[in-house]
């Protein structure tokens, strides 16, 4: 409970105060604050004020009412507010609450403009996400190759476990969606093909399209939704109860600790999902093919070794080892990212799938661009 009481800081930098509210800021406890609140902001003088909520366990409307009255109390009041930590519900409680602390009248919504807005918002957060996520990589590759240097470092526990989670534990749903995957390309290219007489021609369409893409693809993103999701949600518990902190002032690195092991899991099991995602989409596209075009599994293997070759396994497997550790370092850097509340949490397990998602199809185009002007 005393976690949960109702308290603040006051901190000024310049011409703006920062107020720092901590516990429960609800109509039950806010209010003894009121007064003392009041005492402490009017010696005050301030032209801007910065609302720090990253403390705050609760907010209603009551609470931001308080807190925005410290707009009102200095020499000199304020000439503008900003929540710079804080969730969504809190700046939309915090923007009424302003509204009637100061006699303004609610804004009228501009469809057009509100979409602009909208999109500038989106586009600048995509920019500082993408800005941060490279130089979070350039960091976790800079104590990867000293890591590297020195495998004593090198956390081995910790990784074998990983490797058996992200792995071994996800071969069956791989392996399974991979077999349907391979069997809908063949059912559709025996239908599509027996127009033409050329029902053979199903080998060639399931070795390229399971070898150098769909298994490479269909496994980073069960990767990413399934393992990216829990780096996220393990690493961000341990930071919402300060255990890195703790980490930290024992002098342990937290990249050493927490990220390179899952980089060295993902970058190892990824080949081996792919691989095990290839020979299930294929052994799918056989059965299919046997069954409704009556292709033979020996007139299948020997089409797919004249007219696809092995070549095309290394094609698809050479990019894993890339979507593995794009997968690794999203999730973990989304995972340092949380702050202390909940709702933090869930939206960087969110924001770290789709991320990772989209890195994933970003970087297999850039390939397929690569091999298609190497001609490979």
């Amino acid at each position: 409970m005393l976690a949960s009481l109702a308290d603040y800081e006051l901190e000024t930098r310049g011409d703006t105060l920062i107020v720092h509210p901590t516990g429960a800021w609800t109509i039950t406890q806010a209010g003894r604050l009121d007064g003392r609140l009041a005492v402490d902001v009017a010696a005050l003088s301030y032209r801007h004020v910065d609302f720090e909520m990253s403390g705050l366990a609760d907010l209603d409307t009551a609470g931001a009412y308080l807190l925005a009255r410290s707009i009102r109390y200095g020499v000199l009041p304020a000439e503008s507010w900003d929540v710079v930590s804080g969730t969504q519900g809190h700046s939309t409680l915090m923007k009424a609450a302003t509204s009637a602390v100061l006699g303004q009248e609610p804004q009228a919504r501009r469809q057009w403009y509100d979409a602009f807005v909208r999109i500038g918002q989106a586009t600048v957060r995509f920019w500082n996400e993408l800005i941060e996520t490279l130089a979070f990589l350039g960091y976790f590759l800079v104590v990867f190759f000293r890591v590297l240097a020195s495998p004593k470092k090198i956390r081995w526990k910790a990784t074998i476990n990983l490797i058996e989670r992200v792995g071994l534990d996800a071969a069956p749903i791989v392996m399974v969606l991979s077999f349907f995957i391979g069997a809908v390309i063949a059912y559709m290219g025996a239908n599509l093909l027996a127009s033409f007489g050329a029902s053979v021609f199903m080998v060639d369409l399931v070795g390229f399209s399971v070898l150098r893409e769909l298994a490479v693809i269909i496994t980073a993103i069960l990767l990413a939704g399934r393992s990216d999701s829990a780096f996220t949600a393990s690493i961000g518990a341990m930071k919402m109860r300060q255990e890195i902190d703790a980490m930290t002032v024992m002098g342990l690195d937290t990249y050493e600790v927490l990220v390179i092991p899952r980089a060295i899991a993902c970058i190892v099991v990824m080949p081996i999902l792919t691989f095990l995602a290839m020979m299930s989409g294929l052994t799918g596209g056989l059965m299919v093919a046997w069954a409704t075009a009556d292709i033979s599994p020996i007139l299948f293997f020997n089409r797919l070794n004249t007219a696809v070759g092995i070549e095309n396994l290394w094609v698809g497997l050479s990019k894993t080892p890339f979507f593995g550790l794009i997968i690794a370092v999203i999730g973990c850097r989304q995972g340092l990212a949380v702050t202390g509340s909940v709702e933090s949490l869930g939206q960087r397990t969110t924001t770290a799938v789709v991320q990772a998602i989209f890195a994933v199809i970003f970087v297999n185009a850039m390939f397929a661009i690569f091999f298609y002007e190497m001609g490979i």
